[in-house]
């Protein structure tokens, strides 16, 4: 029987009946060819979630015109005729597997873009300050030329329907164009698209209207929200309900709720300092004043998804990082095996973090995310005797997808448990995604046969490595620190030592302000030590995705921990760290030293065995990086063999 019922059952979007309650809200990949169409890798994407069994799949935000938005190059058009076809195509594809896919309809990004046609500053609802530069204002649009972006976005949905699609949904979330007409901090026009909510409303409802008379008036429509915009003078819940009840009555038959904006980045794209059911508060502002369904995602797990059904938060649940990290969720749930499903770490790093680089979305656990189309995994011709040495992500991988290929595996690991650096760093409650992911990797290890082998050291003459066909070797990192004196001393503790339970006074002054050191200050101040961070470089955790840095500052500031950036250690006492900042020398007060300086390769065993045939060496024992980049060289040596 399984655990989740309510989230398996049928349900009606509108007048489309779903196989289940699960739907997989917009995200933008960025894998779009220059000239607006959907690309191969954008078509495999999609495919692959719609046999993974999610009950509605909705594209990424698709233009409707680029008149007064600047072409982003990798963003899905419908704003010529030349882009019906790969679309028709990739909705057959779609529902070739098995699938239900929605298009997600948006009339631009206005304020957000950095400028607007023809070198000037981006068009808005009206002359508000521009994100990127506040001192700059947006050019209004004068009424004509609203009228002219529904017109256009009258010509997309007309394409929209041609394609095949099986419900439209309009984007009116995160600070977007429509989003900008219905706030009142950016939308203070006076003609008919202006004035108070109902007002605001118009240019919303406009495009709900324009759906309703092309398609039906049955034709499955959705639209999102921030309920919360998450900055000074936002949103309100007495006005979140007030326009939910008149987009309602305008004739949506779905809501989708979240909350966050550009200027409350971390809200949109919620990371792990976050944690579970980010947007539940919103759907509870919502839903007791409304007919229509609610739809829910954020940082949701399959249990919790099933509770937020169960007590009526929500009638839909969505999926999103989670089934970039792993497309056959909701397949892997209704077949009772919700421990198979890999754990999106909500690191931000490769999805969120690559698009908003400009380049296609990725996954830091799923080397395959949005590259269904050329990474496949093909049984080997023959199989070898493969052995791993080390177990942290990289092997961990590499093993995996050796023995998924059909490879025997032998994974040998010197300390007592699998995870490497991910097993210690993953102690705060905020990071226990990290700790899931490798419960994921030890039940794929007991699945694909791979045989492991913990507390066991690989020296380059060990007969594990002679009669081994091909190597991997994953031996990871040693702490790193300065010729800081004191540094060797009894009131200096290495973070990952701590993370192992090495014993912390209560005040702390963390001595390295990178991703390490920023989150184990964290956990410090949330147990309750006084916590400073002393950072040389100007700020802390220079090298994070934006969106988790700012959740990161705001968390650390909540918690009075104190941070001095353009300091330097240079000394540790018994009582006392000393620093060097720009006003002098600084003597803080601190029981324990926690050091955080920062990793090197161990290079031991890869330098011994330089030169080996097929051989890989992956991992920090390469160069000391991020999660991420571990699991993909893992995953490419594996594919290798």
């Amino acid at each position: 029987m399984t655990r989740h019922p309510r989230m398996l059952e049928p349900a009606r979007w509108g007048s489309l009946e779903l196989p289940n309650r699960t739907f997989m809200p917009p995200m933008g990949t960025h894998t779009a060819n220059a000239d607006g169409t959907i690309s191969a890798a954008g078509v495999a994407y999609l495919v692959a979630r719609a046999r993974g069994g999610v009950g509605l799949l909705i594209t990424e935000s698709i233009q409707t015109q680029d008149v007064y938005d600047l072409p982003t190059g990798s963003t899905i058009s419908l704003t010529h005729d030349r882009h019906v076809a790969p679309l028709r195509d990739a909705v057959a594809e779609v529902h070739r597997a098995g699938g239900l896919i929605s298009a997600n309809l948006t009339p631009g990004l206005g304020r957000i873009m950095p400028g607007g046609p023809g070198g000037l500053p981006p068009f808005s609802a009206s002359d508000c300050p521009t994100l990127m530069d506040p001192s700059v204002r947006c050019r209004a649009l004068s009424t004509e030329q609203v009228e002219d972006i529904l017109d256009r976005f009258r010509a997309a949905t007309r394409r929209a329907l041609e394609c095949g699609f099986d419900a439209i949904d309009l984007h009116g979330h995160t600070g977007y164009l429509t989003d900008q007409f219905l706030s009142s901090v950016w939308n203070t026009r006076t003609d008919r698209f202006g004035g108070d909510v109902r007002g605001r409303a118009t240019f919303a409802t406009e495009m709900i209207r324009i759906v309703r008379e092309e398609g039906g008036a049955d034709f499955p429509l959705s639209m999102r929200i921030s309920v919360r915009q998450g900055f000074p003078g936002g949103r309100t819940p007495d006005e979140a309900r007030e326009l939910a009840v008149i987009l309602q009555d305008a004739g949506l038959d779905v809501l989708l709720v979240d909350a966050g904006s550009y200027e409350a980045i971390d809200y949109s794209f919620p990371s792990y300092y976050m944690g579970d059911g980010v947007y539940l508060p919103d759907a509870e502002v919502v839903k007791p004043v409304l007919r229509i369904p609610v739809a829910v995602n954020g940082n949701l797990t399959p249990d919790l998804a099933e509770q937020t059904l169960a007590d009526g938060t929500a009638d839909f649940v969505g999926f999103g990082r989670m089934v970039i990290a792993d497309p056959d969720l909701v397949r892997k749930v209704a077949e009772g095996r919700a421990e198979q499903v890999r754990p999106c770490i909500r690191c931000n790093e490769l999805c969120i973090g690559n698009v908003v680089a400009g380049k296609a979305l990725g996954c830091s656990v799923n080397p395959e995310a949005a590259q269904e189309a050329t990474r496949v995994l093909l049984p080997t011709p023959v199989v070898r005797a493969v052995t791993v040495v080390g177990g942290g992500p990289g092997g961990l991988e590499a093993a995996r997808v050796a023995a998924e290929r059909g490879h025997k595996v032998d994974l040998y690991e010197r300390g007592p448990r699998l995870g490497g650096v991910l097993e210690p760093a993953a102690t705060p409650e905020f990071k226990r995604e990290l700790h899931r992911m490798v419960d994921w990797w030890e039940g794929e290890m007991a699945r694909l046969g791979v045989t492991v082998h913990l507390d066991h050291e690989v020296t380059a003459d060990a007969p594990e490595l002679t009669d081994a066909d091909a190597v991997v070797v994953a031996t990871g990192s040693t702490p790193w620190a300065p010729p800081v004196p004191g540094a060797d001393g009894l009131s200096a503790v290495h973070a990952l030592d701590f993370h192992r339970g090495a014993h912390v006074g209560p005040r702390v002054v963390v001595c390295g302000g990178g991703l390490s050191g920023a989150d184990a200050a964290l956990e410090l101040a949330l147990d309750g030590h006084e916590v400073t961070i002393v950072e040389a470089a100007p700020q802390i955790a220079a090298d994070m995705v934006v969106h988790n840095r700012v959740a990161l500052l705001r968390r650390l500031a909540e918690v009075g921990a104190r941070v001095l950036t353009g300091h330097r250690v240079t000394a540790i006492g018994d009582g006392t760290v000393v620093c060097d900042g720009p006003d002098g020398v600084v003597e803080l007060a601190a029981d324990t030293a926690l050091l955080a300086f920062g990793v090197r390769p161990d290079r031991a065993l890869p330098d011994a065995l330089a030169g080996r045939p097929a051989t890989h060496v992956v991992g920090d024992c390469v160069q000391p990086s991020k999660v991420g980049d571990a699991i993909h060289a893992g995953y490419a040596a594996g594919a290798a063999i």
